[in-house]
């Protein structure tokens, strides 16, 4: 079943890439959704079967790789934490392709476009089966390519362009982090397997290495570097430069890898390799301000943007910056639960967003829009459904998780948590704010756009309008349904005196103590795993990390502040939009510099332009004119044949046409030639000539 779940996009990629133009667009969208269609139904029968009955186990596929005594499976590992990925994968990807055929009706390149989701979505589903990272790096490097592919899709676009070489450079960053990560893995537990990796976490707890000099704590330097990597993939502050600059791909290309799928890539690193940040709390704790820290950022930005799509991009930033600082307090099935619920609402507010777009004749300015909810009312009320789930409003789903992730921060009980707790509640703040005014501009007010493109708004047709229901249903009920066994489970204490959380590896722990005797306390505390009935041996929580069990008996006033600061926002934006409606423009005056930081983004691409970029561009020149031109070439290849043409030009000058001269020449070489000889067999004549 597992094989029809993953393969399944693949073999519709190569039908709809190699036979595009003989089946042609009808049937790449038939092949290709269906085969996602086909894996999600998968998928959901392998997460009641795996997640449900608690049946994880791994099907290993072939021999990939193998060096001596380093052996490389390729095989899929199918436990808990893979099977809620490939749900949220397939069940959002299957309802983009559906959307797609809508979308992306009028475009000349339909089969390109389909194969290139499939690609993309079979490239995730390696990412999240994998068992080993050498599988995991190639699903990563996968998902990369195909989101190059996905956002240049409209090629003819130079920013379209631009932005496809922006994302892949900077994640590029990242990925050499993952690549560093990955091989300091391997120096330290020589291995690269999940099994071999996680049953030595223990032993390796305290393993220092040299780095230039100084001693480093290995898990630390090792969950550092993996952590690069999901900065670069998830858009965390310092790589997310490439995000708001993708939406220039198509509608479905956004909701498909910035809402739901690609951008969750880090999130899904992170938690998988849990038994290794568990005993690396000071990477923990960098997990945590830079999450909080992108909350907080993307969330000021988004307040100022006008691009329909670009606010909802800043939003996705923002609500993996939650996920990453539920990582980092060890709240690791917060992250997963509210990745699982953002996924619904997130889809569901691009390709709303999209329906708005497709209705106003391609505009994406909100102040050009405005008084069309009477034109669209079905895609009006679904995207209610995604901002309601957005700003936290119960019953919808993210009321559910984003409650977990603030409640699981405050009771970490740490300045850190502290700090990501109320950079939460800021961004909270500021979320329902940026909503509901994209509500309000986009369809109240007098319209905004001219009379010909309102004569020509009209709602979406059914193929459209469908997967939205479905993403619509999954941000009203995913909260209330998963929220009891993905967070609400107790979890089990499994503690061991001399045996790690892997049943089949014994570790001799005496042997790592000089002391004969062994403080059983101590051996107790350090292997003791808090493990949640649901989500199994695939999130593993140190017993004294558990915030996700204390986070449901925190103060009440912790429970309810996001719910009170998102009714707060919601009040200003109609307050700000709909009642004084002057007042932005006011703000906007009173506070102008820090208007223009926000509307700016921070500067960060004018920073990275000229510390980065222009340095590059001046350094590339200073090799070019001075490094290679004006010495590599002059003294090389230029050099030698500038010599070489001084000594053709040189003899060139004999070739005079004179006989006599000919002969002149002919003569000094006959005596040159005898004199050489005549020295040579009789070298005294040297020095007897310099005695003379």
């Amino acid at each position: 079943m597992e094989l029809l779940a993953v393969f399944s996009p693949l073999v519709a990629f190569l039908i709809a890439g190699l036979f595009g133009k003989t089946i042609g667009d009808r049937g790449c969208q038939f092949v290709t959704s269906g085969a996602v269609i086909l894996a999600a139904i998968v998928s959901i029968y392998l997460f009641y079967h795996v997640a449900l009955h608690e049946a994880p186990y791994k099907t290993v596929l072939s021999s990939w790789v193998t060096s001596g005594e380093f052996s490389v499976n390729w095989a899929l590992r199918i436990d808990t934490l893979s099977v809620v990925m490939m749900c949220v994968i397939n069940i959002v990807s299957a309802c983009v392709h559906v959307y797609s055929i809508g979308y992306m009706s009028h475009d000349p390149a339909k089969g390109r476009f389909m194969a290139y989701l499939s690609l993309f979505t079979f490239a995730m589903l390696m990412l999240v089966t994998a068992d080993n990272l050498l599988q995991l790096f190639f699903g990563w490097e996968g998902v990369g390519l195909a989101s190059y592919l996905l956002i240049g899709f409209w090629n003819q676009k130079n920013s379209a362009n631009a932005a496809a070489v922006k994302a892949f450079v900077v994640n590029r960053v990242g990925d050499f982090g993952l690549a560093l990560g990955m091989m300091a893995i391997f120096v330290v537990f020589g291995s690269i397997n999940f099994d071999g990796i996680f049953s030595q976490a223990g032993e390796m707890a305290e393993t220092y290495f040299t780095l230039f000099g100084y001693q480093v704590h290995a898990l630390t330097a090792i969950c550092l570097l993996l952590f690069v990597g999901a900065v670069g993939k998830s858009a965390q502050l310092g790589l997310h430069t490439w995000l708001p600059d993708a939406m220039e791909g198509p509608t479905p290309v956004s909701a498909l890898i910035h809402a739901a799928t690609m951008v969750t890539a880090g999130v899904f690193l992170v938690a998988r390799m849990s038994p290794l940040y568990e005993y690396a709390p000071d990477a923990l704790m960098v997990v945590t301000i830079v999450g909080a820290c992108t909350a907080f950022v993307a969330a000021t930005i988004g307040l100022t943007q006008f691009d329909i799509k670009r606010v909802i991009a800043y939003s996705t930033m923002s609500q993996l910056g939650y996920m990453f600082f539920a990582l980092g307090v060890s709240a690791y099935g917060a992250a997963m639960f509210h990745l699982v619920t953002h996924a619904f609402f997130k889809a569901l507010l691009f390709l709303g967003a999209g329906s708005v777009i497709h209705a106003m004749s391609d505009e994406q300015d909100m102040r050009k829009m405005g008084g069309i909810w009477k034109k669209i009312p079905m895609t009006y009320g679904l995207m209610w459904v995604g901002s309601l789930a957005l700003a936290g409003f119960p019953p919808f789903a993210g009321f559910y998780s984003k409650d977990i992730v603030l409640e699981a921060a405050w009771a970490d009980h740490s300045w850190f948590g502290e700090f990501a707790y109320w950079m939460g509640i800021a961004a909270a703040l500021m979320t329902a704010f940026y909503s509901w005014r994209l509500l309000l501009m986009t369809f109240h007010g007098m319209p905004r756009a001219s009379e010909k493109v309102i004569s020509h708004v009209h709602e979406s047709p059914a193929v459209m309008l469908g997967p939205l229901v479905v993403l619509a249903t999954g941000a009203l009920l995913a909260g209330m349904v998963f929220y009891e066994p993905f967070v609400a489970g107790h979890p089990s204490h499994e503690i061991a005196s001399i045996h790690t959380k892997h049943e089949n590896v014994d570790i001799d722990l005496e042997a790592e103590v000089e002391a004969p005797v062994v403080d059983e306390e101590e051996v107790a505390s350090h292997i003791a795993w808090n493990r949640h009935a649901f989500w199994g041996e695939s999130l593993m929580v140190r017993g004294e990390n558990d915030t996700l069990e204390a986070a449901h008996n925190v103060p009440e006033g912790v429970k309810f502040m996001p719910l009170v600061v998102g009714i707060v926002g919601v009040a200003f934006a109609y307050l700000a939009y709909m009642f004084a409606t002057g007042l932005p423009g006011v703000v906007v005056r009173i506070f102008k510099p820090v208007h223009a930081l926000l509307f700016n983004k921070w500067f960060f691409d004018e920073l990275y332009d000229l510390l980065f970029v222009k340095t590059a561009v001046l350094f590339g020149r200073f090799f070019w004119k001075i490094g290679d031109q004006g010495t590599i070439d002059r003294f090389g290849p230029d050099g030698s044949a500038r010599a070489s043409y001084k000594v053709a030009a040189l003899l060139g000058r004999f070739q005079s046409g004179f006989v006599y001269q000919y002969a002149f020449v002919m003569m000094i070489a006959v005596i040159a030639i005898v004199s050489w000889f005549v020295f040579k067999l009789n070298p005294g004549l040297i020095v007897g000539g310099a005695g003379l």
